[in-house]
C-alpha cells in the first residue's frame, strides 16, 4: 500500500514548463514539457531521433527561458499566449524586461 501512495504523490506533485529555446538559425520555439532538461536534449537529438520537426533542422538549440505551473493545462494556455506573442515580447520574457 506505500508503494500505491508514493505513486500517487509523486504524479500529484509533478509540475509542467514551458520553455522557449533559440535555435541555430536565431528562430526562437516554444512548447511544454514535464522535464525542461530532458526536452531540450530531445530536441538536440540526445535521447535518439525524436523532438520538434521545427527544431531538428535547426539543431542546436539552447533553452532561453522557462515557466513551472501546477497542472499540464496551465502549462498548455501559456504556451498558447507566449506562441501568440510577437519576438520582441517574447525576447523581453527572456531578458527580464516584462
Amino acid at each position: 500500500m506505500l508503494g500505491v501512495q508514493k505513486t500517487i504523490m509523486n504524479k500529484v506533485s509533478k509540475n509542467f514548463y514551458v520553455y522557449i529555446v533559440s535555435c541555430r538559425d536565431n528562430t526562437l520555439y516554444t512548447g511544454y514539457t514535464d522535464d525542461v532538461e530532458k526536452r531540450i536534449d530531445t530536441h538536440n537529438g540526445l535521447n535518439g531521433p525524436g523532438g520538434a520537426k521545427y527544431t531538428k533542422a535547426r539543431r542546436p538549440v539552447k533553452l532561453v527561458h522557462s515557466e513551472e505551473f501546477k497542472t499540464k493545462s496551465d502549462a498548455m494556455k501559456r504556451e498558447w499566449e507566449i506562441k501568440n506573442m510577437t519576438r520582441t515580447e517574447k525576447e523581453a520574457l527572456f531578458k527580464n524586461l516584462i
